[in-house]
């Protein structure tokens, strides 16, 4: 079925070594090192009708432990090509390595997005972002393959419906990503520092910009103090990063919020921030003040909250996607008995509800 795609057929892959999370069960891998490869092996497999897990850098996943029915596709491809102000990314390219490039060469506008794991592709498919920034602001289009139609074609930003950590590409396989492409800044300049840690770090004001080189190397440092830079050595890399968006809490139900948090806190202060349609609550502060320390819920246990960040969920050597499934169900519905606040998981998850 895949002869003359180009694709290398692996059998019985485990999953565990195709994600950050280090979990996931066997299948069969169908390795893409080409745009033509990738292109050829989608087609070949939709017109079987054989279910298709894309994966990558596979850092937004979390696949159940039993062996998975998909044929997974791995986007394996990595050329990246510099315009004037711009880059291209193949979708397979690891996205730091983009990043370190674009600094590299000049170019300022990807720096507050240093660290971050996982491929140039999935970047606009959960519009990603850190440190004040999100890719939607820097996306100039994306070169999709419509899987229905078979035709390649490229689109612009205005097209994906891009919302906070997520747009039309997410939760869907109507299109493969293949390419991006991305406006920079020509003269070596940051992004305008909106983020406060960060600012501060530089000795710069908000909206203030730095050399991106700067703004790169302290971004790089921050990360690595909350486990979020990954390292094979740390089992607090060992994850999905941040395992939970920032909750948008309703206009109508902030002040029920509030009132469940000043019942169980006391009159303390609350980071929030605008969200799109009500209030935008820090899901790490909620989980810390549920009760939910760093490293929980212990030493001895295969999966637990990362030493450094709250927010990660963390894969200590042995776990198993049960494992972080039944963490993410304690936090999750700790969060909810608390507050009144239901938080939802950033990772796509294969095989498994939570």
């Amino acid at each position: 079925m895949l002869a003359g795609t180009g694709a290398l057929v692996r059998s019985a892959v485990p999953l565990a070594e195709l994600t950050t999370l280090r979990v996931g069960g066997p299948a069969t891998v169908a390795d893409c090192a080409t745009t033509e490869s990738l292109v050829a092996t989608v087609r070949a497999l939709d017109a079987a009708e054989v279910p298709v897990l894309l994966v990558a850098g596979g850092s937004n996943l979390l696949v159940s432990d039993d062996d998975v029915a998909s044929v997974v596709v791995r986007i394996a491809t990595e050329g990246v090509e510099f315009g004037a102000g711009s880059v291209t990314a193949e979708a397979g390219a690891n996205w730091d390595g983009v990043v370190a490039a674009s600094v590299r060469a000049g170019f300022g506008g990807l720096e507050c997005l240093s660290g971050i794991p996982g491929s140039a592709g999935a970047t606009p498919v959960q519009n990603v972002g850190a440190y004040g920034v999100e890719v939607d602001r820097l996306l100039r289009r994306v070169r999709l393959l419509d899987r229905a139609t078979g035709e390649i074609d490229w689109v612009t930003p205005d097209t994906l419906a891009f919302g906070y950590r997520t747009s039309r590409l997410k939760h869907s396989d109507a299109a493969v990503v293949l390419a991006v492409e991305f406006t920079l800044h020509p003269d070596g300049t940051s992004a305008p520092l909106r983020y406060r840690e960060l600012a501060q770090r530089l000795g710069a004001a908000e909206g203030e910009t730095r050399p991106a080189a700067a703004v790169r190397e302290t971004v790089l440092g921050l990360r690595a103090g909350k486990g979020m830079v990954l390292d094979p050595a740390d089992h607090d890399t060992w994850s999905a990063g941040s395992f939970f968006t920032n909750p948008v809490v309703p206009d109508a139900e902030v002040d029920r919020v509030l009132a469940a948090i000043r019942d169980r806190l006391g009159d303390v202060p609350v980071p929030t921030y605008p969200g799109v349609g009500g209030v935008k609550f820090s899901a790490g502060w909620l989980i810390e003040r549920a009760g939910f320390a760093k490293g929980f819920p212990g030493p001895d246990a295969p999966a637990r909250l990362s030493t450094k960040h709250t927010l990660a969920l963390t894969n200590r050597g042995d776990a198993t996607t049960a494992d972080i499934v039944a963490l993410a169900r304690t936090v999750r519905d700790g969060v909810a008995e608390g507050f009144g606040v239901v938080l939802v998981p950033e990772p796509v998850t294969v095989g498994v509800e939570l």
